[in-house]
């Protein structure tokens, strides 16, 4: 279930509540990323990312894999749906800056406004994704719910379609979206015409069949 706002209130830990909670969440963690806290209060550690992005991508050519479309020195192209993405981040760092270093981490040359990243959590057996301002912490986040990825996850998405604002793309950008959807439309008429004659073929015998004499 999807919702668009973060409806949880903020409690923010004091800093001895903060170190008990570090200290909590090592002695769980099972994959060595742990959380170190600094003598100024501030804290780092890791959170895991997972990529759910249906648009094409704009990437440096020579950083480019995957089904793409070429513009000059850029290339638009398909991420692997569910990839992951583990970040070292510390306590500071608000959404948007996670946003920047997971698409500076890519090679994503698109402009971070066009992202939006969203929290799954478990709540009385029901899946829930909401989207996070840009004003959220998500290593807090992290440090709240524990290592358990199956209780809190990351999740960066594309803003949904009525969120998004076209004129932060560039006429490259655009471009190449274009090509992308004419192959891939192209693509899709090939298959509906070779289905349908195939299906016209198998009409034609059986109609020959039926009206064949004697």
């Amino acid at each position: 279930q999807d919702v668009q706002k973060e409806s949880d209130p903020h409690v923010y830990l004091s800093k001895e509540e903060v170190k008990e909670k570090i200290q909590s969440y090592n002695s769980s963690v099972t994959d060595k990323l742990k959380m170190t806290l600094n003598a100024n209060g501030i804290y780092t550690g890791f959170i895991k990312v997972q990529m759910e992005l249906c648009r094409p991508i704009t990437v440096q050519s020579s950083q480019s894999q995957g089904r793409c479309a070429h513009s000059n020195n850029e290339t638009a192209f398909y991420l692997p749906d569910g990839c992951m993405n583990t970040l070292h981040i510390s306590s500071t760092n608000t959404v948007r800056e996670v946003i920047e270093a997971l698409l500076k981490k890519f090679f994503v040359a698109d402009n971070p406004a066009k992202f939006a990243l969203y929290k799954r959590c478990h709540k009385e057996d029901q899946v829930y994704t909401c989207k996070l301002s840009d004003r959220e912490h998500p290593l807090y986040l992290r440090l709240v719910a524990g290592p358990r990825t199956e209780m809190l996850s990351f999740v960066l998405r594309e803003h949904e379609t009525g969120e998004v604002v076209w004129e932060a793309f560039t006429i490259p950008e655009l471009q190449n979206f274009l090509r992308i959807l004419d192959k891939e439309e192209n693509e899709q008429l090939q298959i509906l015409k070779k289905r349908y004659a195939a299906y016209r073929d198998k009409l034609e015998e059986a109609l020959s069949g039926v009206w064949k004499p004697g």
